[in-house]
């Protein structure tokens, strides 16, 4: 599976992908090894670090070098391979990047849009915790009902959210 380290100025971020679209995204600091033990049947000899992005991929790194120097892009649009979530993480994953940057929403509030109960925003919150597109699939800009930051899966946990939503110019939550 072709797979891209690329240079930012936060660090080296990673991306693999296949013809059906982006299997994952990886925010600094990104080493080839973080890709070789992928559970989703990547095997540890199937990361080719050699291949040439094609251009959809190469318009994505460029985006997120964007992106993180300040200038907010829409992932929208990108080629997600889907087949390797569930359907209700589709869904989650799906209706989260219709939020833009600079803005926040309860994982509650999210649940309410995918047709499911205010309960099931636990389960909202552990499908953004599991989202292969960190940054991409943007669920660095949802937050507790009472307003708080809340875990955050990606290098850095709450420490890298918070620079993100900053970086977005989404206003700040107390802890």
């Amino acid at each position: 599976m072709p797979h891209a380290l690329f240079t930012t100025n936060r660090g080296v971020c990673g991306v693999p992908w296949n013809d059906a679209g982006l299997t994952a995204f990886a925010l600094p600091p990104a080493r080839p090894e973080d890709f070789r033990a992928d559970s989703e049947g990547v095997d540890r000899g199937d990361v080719d670090y050699s291949a040439a992005p094609p251009r959809w991929v190469a318009q994505l790194i460029e985006g997120v070098r964007a992106h993180l120097a300040g200038v907010s892009q829409d992932f929208g649009d990108v080629r997600y391979d889907f087949s390797r979530v569930t359907a209700f993480q589709r869904a989650v994953y799906t209706e989260a990047l219709k939020v833009r940057a600079g803005v926040t929403q309860t994982y509650g509030g999210l649940a309410r849009q995918i047709g499911s109960p205010v309960l099931a925003s636990r389960a909202v919150g552990t499908a953004l915790g599991r989202n292969p597109w960190l940054l991409l699939v943007p669920c660095h800009r949802f937050i507790g009902a009472n307003g708080k930051l809340t875990g955050f899966s990606a290098p850095g946990g709450l420490a890298t959210k918070r620079r993100l939503l900053a970086l977005e110019g989404a206003e700040m939550f107390a802890e």
